[in-house]
């Protein structure tokens, strides 16, 4: 028998000495894996001749399965917009173009397991408007941050027809598609367009992520005057029942103390009030990590018809 223990003892200590030399071998295997090749795709699908488009991509690796990370999209070599890849390797997103020619590409920029790519050149045409309208671009296309970092972001706002205008149009920014425990501004949030003016306006934006609180605060210790009503309260609640005994009119009056005693208690320890003193505020959590398409967008009203464009910006939180 103790021969057969030995045996078994032996050989669990090699099996853990395996694992333990396996397990880093396996972990600088998959750390060191060459990435696999990548195709992107890009389609461009016009809105309206003013230069509004829709843009599809994907991105596939030569494994036939979906990349993930972040797009950039850019016309003439100039990052236009940026998207964030879905679980199927996809992305749609509206680009505002300025009057002209344009030649648009798609660049992945490539993750833990996949390399970078560029589409082919596709190419769209934007003529000019005949009512008064606006375009918007952002620069940078996408951010990169960790919870608690902040992110700061040029939006520009271009006039387009402004001579047709017979008043100041004044255009709210404003962003969409932000994670949980994040937020936008912008300085200033309302501008205006005069009359003639062909000159781009730049407004500065901020996304600010937020860290995770901390750790719980610690259980305080009661407050000296709730125990200055507490311990008289239970001590005559205490003389109550003991005489209770020999009066047996001192029953009722015993019981209804007692309620009014619990009921003190419970109400106490529910209140908010009591929550935060004792037991400190809630921690507050850190926004999500993931990736996230934020529609920048700027729009403006005659109290008639409404105009809205919008520039897509990648988030992503690690």
């Amino acid at each position: 028998m103790t021969g057969f223990l030995r045996r078994s003892l032996r050989l669990q200590l090699v099996a853990a000495f395996t694992i333990a030399l396996a397990v880093p071998a396996l972990a600088f295997a998959a750390e060191n894996a060459p990435r696999l090749p990548t195709q992107t795709a890009l389609a461009v699908h016009t809105l309206d001749q003013y230069g509004h488009i829709r843009a599809t991509l994907s991105v596939i690796g030569e494994d036939g399965r979906p990349a993930t990370g972040i797009v950039v999209i850019s016309d003439n070599g100039t990052q236009v917009a940026g998207a964030a890849l879905d679980a199927k390797g996809n992305a749609t997103l509206a680009i505002s173009l300025p009057e002209g020619d344009h030649s648009l590409t798609a660049v992945y920029n490539g993750d833990e397991t996949h390399l970078e790519s560029t589409s082919d050149a596709v190419g769209a045409e934007a003529t000019s408007s005949t009512t008064p309208t606006f375009g918007i671009t952002i620069s940078p296309v996408s951010l990169s941050l960790t919870p608690g970092q902040t992110g700061n972001v040029i939006a520009s706002v271009t006039p387009v027809n402004s001579a047709a205008l017979t008043a100041p149009m004044f255009v709210t920014l404003s962003c969409s598609g932000l994670p949980d425990q994040a937020s936008c501004s912008f300085t200033p949030e309302n501008i205006e367009i005069l009359p003639g003016a062909t000159a781009a306006i730049s407004i500065p934006m901020v996304v600010v992520t937020q860290a995770a609180g901390g750790t719980a605060a610690s259980l305080r210790r009661s407050s000296p005057v709730a125990w200055a009503f507490l311990l008289p309260g239970a001590l005559a609640l205490g003389g109550l029942a003991w005489s209770a005994r020999r009066r047996p009119w001192l029953n009722r009056l015993a019981l209804m103390a007692l309620v009014a005693f619990i009921t003190l208690l419970g109400t106490t320890a529910c209140a908010p009030r009591y929550k935060y003193y004792n037991h400190g505020p809630p921690v507050p959590p850190a926004t999500p990590a993931g990736t996230y398409n934020v529609s920048v967008t700027a729009q403006s009203s005659n109290g008639v018809t409404a105009i809205t464009t919008s520039a897509p910006l990648a988030l992503t939180v690690k």
